[in-house]
């Protein structure tokens, strides 16, 4: 289902009330449940840290339902159990910051893995990691709401505050100003580092995904109940609410938008993406993968396999948007005729994906350890990276697209040097 590149390559704007359903039928029958069984995470990492957070080379205790390749140039392995988030500085593209299970977070040099500092003080497993736009300051959130900046080049903690269980946490894209979603529903709003705070008032349920929008002055915020807030940071009122047919049936995921702002992507448990228009609030679009039937009655304890949308993005350089689900499905959406260009199948549930800055490459991070590589014209795998003995949680490409620097359960962090031959 090859769609017409025409001309008119985004051409909904204004307020178009025509919605288009496209349905994608069930997956593949691949089975992730089981793949994950075989992975015993408590053997990995059990002894101490060495004094040397890197290794170029670890191969040992690799389980068998993993390989043991290892495609990757550097290894961090200050954290002592699962690494949950990683994020690049966006200046200089040389440091990472990565939060854990073990209540700690590290600022690193991606080059060889030395340690910079320890983001200290968490008293919950950091789930949250990121740096300013200028890469002045770094953030780190952990799950109980304790919420700390550090001034890089000082390597000290200069602001912290407390709020509920925390859901989310993202850098304003041009200023020194820090959004963060928790599970009561409020998303806050701080300056940094005086700490001036706003906040905006969601549903009595947890405000799950957001987004702060390219233009700074808005924020979109995805919540449990299904529902969609755009919210203007400068009023604290919300612009659009997008609930009932408009919104989802299950909790919010994911959301993400185009690189104007124009148009803004959902995703949910429900296992649908909806493109909507940031501008009026309206739904122009619900991409739809049905969820998986049931082989057999679920009986014996056995439960219906379950799917949600996990990750999505939209290409910058042609107007193609990426949803990985958590049955493992790569789907690849041409905006111009809301259609499914590309079904690209992992053989366990995707994590994560981000789009190469500029070019039509998707990454894709999943349950199986593995890095991958898509190229969205062609839908064809361009290339694979391996090196974890676990899941991969969570990872971050630089700017010209030549590292991606993932995150695992196996406890460690690592360093893939990404070349391409196309380049």
């Amino acid at each position: 289902m090859e769609p017409a590149e025409g001309p008119g390559a985004l051409s909904f704007h204004g307020d178009e009330e025509i919605i288009e359903v496209v349905e994608l039928g069930p997956p593949g029958p691949d089975d992730l449940a089981d793949e994950m069984e075989d992975v015993d995470f408590d053997d990995e990492g059990a002894e101490e840290p060495s004094a040397e957070a890197w290794e170029t080379e670890d191969d040992e205790g690799v389980e068998d339902s993993m390989e043991a390749q290892d495609d990757s140039e550097v290894t961090f392995s200050l954290h002592s159990a699962s690494v949950f988030c990683v994020s690049l500085d966006p200046k200089t593209n040389t440091l990472a910051v990565t939060g854990g299970e073990d209540d700690k977070a590290f600022v690193w040099r991606v080059s060889d893995g030395e340690l910079l500092f320890e983001c200290s003080g968490h008293k919950d497993s950091v789930t949250c990691a990121g740096f300013s736009h200028d890469s002045v300051f770094v953030a780190t959130g952990d799950m109980s709401g304790l919420i700390k900046v550090w001034r890089v080049d000082a390597k000290e903690e200069v602001w912290s505050f407390e709020v509920g269980d925390l859901e989310w946490m993202e850098w304003h894209p041009q200023a020194h100003v820090l959004l963060a979603g928790t599970a009561d529903g409020n998303s806050w709003m701080w300056k940094i580092p005086s700490g001036d705070c706003k906040t905006f008032q969601g549903p009595a349920c947890p405000a799950t995904c957001g987004r702060i929008l390219p233009d700074g002055k808005r924020a979109v915020v995805g919540y449990e109940d299904g529902t969609m807030r755009i919210w203007d940071l400068k009023q604290g009122t919300s612009l659009h609410v997008l609930k009932g047919q408009d919104g989802h049936q299950d909790p919010l995921t994911c959301v993400a938008s185009n690189q104007d702002g124009s148009l803004i992507m959902t995703g949910s448990v429900d296992c649908h993406a909806k493109l909507v228009n940031s501008a009026t609030g309206k739904v122009v679009c619900v991409f739809k993968m049905e969820s998986m039937a049931p082989k057999a009655p679920a009986g014996e304890g056995e439960e219906a396999e379950s799917n949600s949308v996990e990750s999505l993005g939209f290409c910058n350089v042609m107007p193609l948007a990426a949803v990985g689900y958590l049955d493992g499905t790569l789907a690849i959406y041409d905006l111009s005729t809301q259609s499914l260009r590309h079904k690209c199948q992992h053989e366990s549930g995707i994590v994560q994906l981000l789009w190469e800055e500029s070019s039509a490459v998707v990454y894709t991070c999943s349950l199986d350890g593995a890095v991958r590589l898509w190229d969205a014209r062609s839908g064809k795998m361009i290339s694979e990276y391996r090196g974890h003995s676990a899941e991969i949680l969570d990872f971050a490409v630089n700017k010209d697209a030549s590292i991606v620097v993932t995150t695992s359960g196996d406890h460690q962090a690592k360093v893939f040097c990404v070349q391409r031959p196309d380049r």
